[in-house]
């Protein structure tokens, strides 16, 4: 299989999770032999791995998802070196310092998205910059419209996992900008967190 092939397949798999030879096939506008040649080359190289659901009466559907070398395929930005520097952080000057630095962070990083998305007129103006902002910091935003009122913000990688590991108040922190520069009219509910074993961060916006 190519090598562009190859991450086509994989930032499928990423963005929309585990799929089917059929959802594959069908988005991919190849066979269903095609695309189970292309899985199976990733497979072999580590990449991909086959889920068995069970959904209702019958036999359970073959799902293919990514494993953690499909992941790591998507980089997290320099991660073993900011892991190092922020448990120095912490020896050195203890949790109030880590504290410091990651109110610093988040500061600089309002300053920023409230001068990208001032211009914005509407709340969907607003999540569109906003998704725009996340998708070249890397973390493969997209912003959903729900059924219901209100919209989804999708992040379907995260490019400093590593750091929020070791330090979960980047996570805080995260939600906390986002609240800041949705303003107070908006209501910022976290729904999916990739700490927590999920796939991707998602987070449910809605208009007080």
């Amino acid at each position: 299989m190519n090598d562009r092939a190859a991450d086509r397949i994989l930032f499928q798999l990423k963005t929309r999770g585990p799929q089917t030879i059929g959802d594959l096939g069908a988005h991919f506008s190849m066979t269903g032999e095609a695309a189970r040649q292309h899985l199976a080359k990733l497979a072999e190289a580590g990449l991909v791995t086959p889920e068995d659901r069970r959904q209702g009466r019958g036999r359970p559907k073959r799902f293919w998802a990514l494993t953690d070398a499909g992941h790591a395929r998507f980089p997290d930005s320099h991660a073993q070196l900011t892991v190092d520097l922020l448990q120095s952080v912490r020896e050195l000057f203890g949790e109030a310092g880590l504290d410091s630095l990651i109110e610093k962070r988040e500061a600089e990083n309002l300053a920023l998205y409230r001068a990208e998305t001032g211009r914005a007129r509407t709340l969907k103006q607003k999540l569109d910059a906003l998704v725009e902002l996340r998708d070249r910091e890397g973390y493969m935003a997209e912003c959903v419209e729900m059924e219901e009122r209100g919209f989804l913000l999708i992040e379907n990688h995260c490019p400093v996992c590593a750091a929020a590991t070791e330090c979960q108040g980047l996570c805080r922190s995260e939600l906390k900008l986002f609240r800041d520069v949705l303003g107070p009219d908006c209501v910022v509910e976290r729904t999916d967190h990739i700490l927590s074993g999920a796939r991707r961060c998602a987070y449910r916006i809605t208009l007080k």
